[in-house]
């Protein structure tokens, strides 16, 4: 890597830090946001809806838009309106502002995953792309183990209004990081916004963004309902809860570290070894699920597979072509697609009275079903690279 770049992708990844910090930190200060604001859990519950609506809409808008920016000045303006959004939401005197605060939040969130990683890739080098986009992408796990309960505390201990505070100083100091850090690179003279939406047209980005959504949505099967998991099935107590959830937080920082070595050595191989590991811890869940000893260590385990986010996200760098900054961004969006799916059939499963392991099952439909789709799209590839080139003639 070149010099300096230490420095780079520590800025970049205290981006995702924050963004990870803020955006999960509502769920932990769920109740204390109903009563201040005067409605229900389920209605204060729609703030979290908002801000995933902002990930999918703002990731091909704002990427797609930015991309005859200079990286850096793109990622400074991203991280400057996520700190507007959530000083909206801390500040906000009513539901309906706190919804858009939470709307306007979730704008930047793909935006700034998918141009963060192209600049990591480009720190890094031919050969250490999936490694530098692990590194950026390590601030979203250390968020589930440090800043998530942290802004959590403070949102107990000094009102909701703190935690959404948290998340805008945090998004504040990454501008300032990535201003004093990061290199400044011309941009793309060819870059336009109709350039970057002839992604869509690609038959591998499609495919990328289909095997995200569906893949990833195993994951999110088994963690929208770890809770009742740990304490109904299990058998923790409820105090002993957020102690797992940090298990599944420090899985998940190995997973990036470890899945970036992989992914840079075999990266089409090692996206199958990730979806078969996947789906066959999301099974061995089903049954040491039962006991407390057994239970923690698969809980970490499933934390690693997030190295399929990183092993997506290089994916769609590779196949994007010219329209390299709205297809990064894209990956984000796939997985918050991935997140309302996997809650949704896991919810389903439960609704029918299969029992708190149906959405291990459900996991295990979906991670193959993700493998499914990826190895089509390599099958695709495969094909379309053997065809013989057509003849032009000379007449």
């Amino acid at each position: 890597m070149a010099p300096g770049s230490g420095l780079a992708l520590a800025a970049l990844a205290l981006g995702t830090f924050a963004i990870g910090t803020t955006e999960f930190v509502a769920m932990g200060v769920l109740p204390q946001i109903a009563d201040g604001i005067s409605v229900s859990i389920p209605t204060a519950g729609h703030v979290i809806s908002a801000y995933a609506l902002g990930v999918v809409v703002g990731a091909p808008l704002l990427a797609g838009a930015g991309a005859r920016f200079p990286r850096r000045s793109l990622l400074i303006g991203l991280m400057i309106a996520y700190a507007a959004g959530n000083l909206v939401s801390a500040l906000a005197p009513s539901y309906e502002l706190l919804m858009l605060g939470r709307f306007v939040s979730g704008l930047p969130h793909g935006a700034y995953f998918g141009v963060a990683a192209l600049a990591a890739a480009d720190l890094a080098g031919p050969g250490r792309h999936a490694s530098a986009v692990a590194i950026v992408f390590l601030g979203l796990s250390v968020a589930n183990v440090i800043g998530v309960p942290l802004a959590t505390w403070l949102g107990q201990g000094l009102g909701w209004r703190a935690a959404f505070a948290f998340g805008g100083v945090l998004a504040i100091a990454t501008a300032f990081g990535v201003l004093r850090h990061v290199a400044h690179t011309p941009a793309n003279p060819g870059a336009t916004f109709r350039r970057e939406l002839g992604a869509l047209k690609r038959p591998q980005v499609l495919l990328a963004v289909a095997t995200g959504a569906i893949g990833g949505g195993g994951l999110f099967a088994v963690y929208s309902y770890i809770a009742p998991i740990l304490t109904d099935r299990t058998g923790l107590n409820e105090s002993l809860v957020p102690v797992v959830l940090a298990v599944w937080g420090l899985g998940m920082v190995t997973g990036n570290l470890l899945g970036g070595r992989l992914l840079d050595r075999w990266p089409v191989r090692g996206m199958f070894v990730l979806f078969v590991f996947m789906t066959s811890i999301f099974a061995l869940f089903a049954f040491t699920s039962v006991t407390p000893a057994l239970a923690v260590p698969t809980v970490f385990l499933m934390g690693t597979s997030i190295a399929v986010g990183t092993g997506m996200q290089v994916r769609l760098m590779t196949v994007a072509g010219d329209a390299q900054t709205l297809a990064a961004a894209l990956n984000h969006s796939a997985f918050n697609v991935a997140n309302a799916l996997g809650a949704w059939l896991g919810g389903l499963v439960l609704a029918a009275g299969l029992g708190l392991a149906a959405p291990m099952w459900v996991a295990v439909g979906l991670s193959l079903g993700g493998m499914a789709i990826f190895a089509v799209a390599v099958m695709w590839q495969r094909a379309d690279a053997r065809a013989p080139a057509p003849v032009v003639s000379a007449s």
